[in-house]
């Protein structure tokens, strides 16, 4: 069973996550966390709560009850907008760009360069474009043209621009909601060598996914959830692909798992 030691405190928690929706109890007491530059894969089955827990935690949803904590400190994240201030960037899997827009409008989107020209403040178009090209590359995502439109990309490339911008702009936490779940297996492979760069400078990822397969090969550690709430948290020297499978089919934790969580409760 996943633990932390009492005197490192996480990039992101989530405590006693409660969600209602009338009567429909969406999330029910779930304790969550990312530590830093962590890769954690979201799993469980449809409706299991993972949809309502992001929403939660970027700012769509309030929730009824419990406490977000980033860095260290209580928050209130009740807008996407706050979650983007704190450093949270969520990639969606059919919403990561804007499709008539250039890759290096879609890269600077909000954040875009100006340049004076008499009394007039324009769009500095040779600049998003330089510096885009030269981020992305630096991230090993090679693109021919940054004015080119997203809507002639295929998936995996968008999908990896949107990493590549969020890795430039310092963001600190990345929620890949389903990033692979249309992508071919070049494509898949070419997302998930880029989540791991993302690790590597430094942040810190939450990678949902039905295959357990794929986030196997690049999670550091597994949650699972189940009829909103958390069935189990183990690191990946910890558990292997068929038990995660089980966990998220039964929404139970192996009896092998359950033992040892026993006994790590009893010392």
């Amino acid at each position: 069973m996943a633990t932390r030691k009492s005197d490192d405190t996480p990039l992101l928690e989530m405590r006693g996550i409660f969600k209602f929706f009338g009567r429909v109890q969406a999330l029910r007491g779930i304790d969550f966390h990312v530590d830093r530059q962590e890769i954690v894969g979201l799993l469980g089955d449809n409706g299991a709560g993972k949809s309502t827990l992001i929403k939660t935690l970027t700012g769509f949803h309030t929730p009824t009850r419990g406490q977000i904590y980033f860095e260290g400190r209580p928050v209130s994240i009740d807008s996407p907008y706050v979650a983007r201030e704190l450093g949270i960037e969520t990639v969606y899997q059919d919403l990561a760009l804007v499709p008539l827009m250039s890759i290096a409008r879609n890269f600077w989107l909000g954040q875009e360069p100006t340049k004076r020209l008499g009394p007039f403040r324009l769009l500095d178009e040779e600049r998003m474009g330089e510096e885009a090209r030269k981020a992305l590359a630096d991230v090993g995502i090679t693109i021919r043209n940054p004015h080119e439109e997203v809507g002639t990309m295929s998936g995996g490339e968008r999908q990896s621009i949107a990493i590549g911008r969020a890795v430039y702009f310092g963001k600190k936490l990345l929620i890949l909601d389903e990033p692979t779940s249309a992508l071919s297996v070049g494509e898949t492979r070419k997302v998930l060598e880029y989540t791991r760069t993302a690790k590597a400078r430094g942040m810190s990822v939450i990678f949902i996914t039905h295959n357990i397969g794929q986030i196997h090969q690049i999670a550091d550690r597994f949650t699972v959830i189940s009829h909103g709430t958390k069935v189990g948290d183990f690191y990946k020297d910890e558990v292997d692909e068929e038990e995660v499978a089980n966990m998220v089919m039964t929404g139970e934790v192996p009896e092998r798992l359950r033992l040892i969580r026993e006994e790590e409760m009893m010392v």
